[in-house]
């Protein structure tokens, strides 16, 4: 159940640092309550998952999933640009949270 715990937070994650771009600074009212409502759910959520799993598991899979999520946004929806060495970087990223998913102990 912790995974489960960990991998929602891990896409909240991804709703506030799109939400925080969004709201222009904290300038505009909805996407920043967004932000602070997804960030709040996001850690606690987080906190569940570390009652069962290691810190550095926990906290390198919920990062990963946030960084790689928002750079999917970025490119998705706000239309950045993915070069090769991003792509590459978000790859790397991905791995090392599938390694740490298969290296830690069971929950």
């Amino acid at each position: 159940m912790a995974w489960i715990y960990l991998f929602f937070a891990g896409l909240l994650e991804i709703v506030w640092a799109y939400s925080m771009k969004q709201s222009m600074g904290f300038t505009r009212l909805a996407p920043a309550i967004i932000t602070i409502i997804s960030m709040f759910a996001s850690f606690g959520l987080l906190s569940i998952a570390m009652k069962t799993l290691p810190l550095g598991t926990a906290y390198t899979v919920w990062t990963g999933i946030g960084a790689v999520g928002a750079f999917l946004v970025g490119i998705f929806i706000l239309n950045e640009q993915a070069g090769a060495l991003r792509l590459l970087a978000a790859g790397l990223i991905v791995s090392g949270i599938v390694l740490m998913k298969f290296t830690s102990p069971p929950v």
